[in-house]
């Protein structure tokens, strides 16, 4: 099998036709997952003519094995732990909050980068759109789906160029809408599908973000 998408930027165009049933709606928001996600993304708030900003999420890993997530916090000040690991590892609650301290740290530091002193997006009542350029176990996905629920959406949609058809039935548990474009049975990674996959910065994110609200700020009422 071959890779299907130039860049992120072309698998953005290509998710975008089958979003478009979400185009110039008043309530939709796109909620990009940086860095990779923003510049599929962008793409995506063109085409639906919609505003866009990021949804930092960081995965908490439990102390030794930080592969292995506990939890993850996530913009807004959202903190969801994985019971059942803490429960299995008995972690103490003082290695959870140390971890925890160590990552809100990270989450800041990029929050300010990308978004300077805006404040964080507001989505209750919203149809919320995650972005991302893939999903391969769709941990961090479902971190952030469990961090935007208790802020009450609307609706949450996930939308991405390619994933595990593993990670997108475990989505379609908590999200209330899978969006993929290629959803490969042989999926060994989400770089596999792209033939320019290389890392995008903090400061194109920082960059793209600008584009995008200029795009959105210029939108027709």
């Amino acid at each position: 099998m071959h890779a299907q998408f130039r860049d992120r930027k072309h698998a953005g165009q290509l998710l975008a036709a089958r979003l478009l049933g979400y185009a110039g709606r008043s309530d939709v928001l796109l909620l990009a997952l940086p860095r990779g996600g923003v510049p599929v993304a962008v793409e995506i708030a063109a085409r639906l003519h919609a505003p866009l900003d990021v949804f930092v999420v960081r995965k908490l890993g439990v102390p030794g094995h930080e592969e292995l997530a506990m939890g993850a916090i996530a913009t807004g000040g959202v903190r969801v732990l994985n019971a059942e690991v803490l429960d299995q590892l008995r972690i103490p609650e003082r290695l959870i909050d140390l971890a925890t301290l160590r990552e809100v740290k990270e989450l800041r530091r990029r929050e300010q980068h990308y978004r300077g002193d805006r404040p964080p997006p507001a989505v209750t009542g919203q149809t919320i759109i995650l972005i991302d350029d893939g999903l391969a176990t769709g941990s961090t996905m479902r971190a952030a789906v469990s961090a935007l629920r208790p802020q009450h959406p609307a609706r949450i949609v996930v939308a991405v160029p390619t994933a595990a058809p593993s990670a997108c039935e475990e989505l379609r548990q908590a999200a209330d809408e899978v969006v993929a474009v290629l959803t490969p049975d042989l999926f060994y990674g989400v770089g596999q599908w792209y033939l320019d996959f290389s890392q995008t910065t903090d400061n194109e994110v920082r960059d793209l973000l600008r584009q995008a609200d200029r795009q959105w700020q210029s939108t027709p009422a």
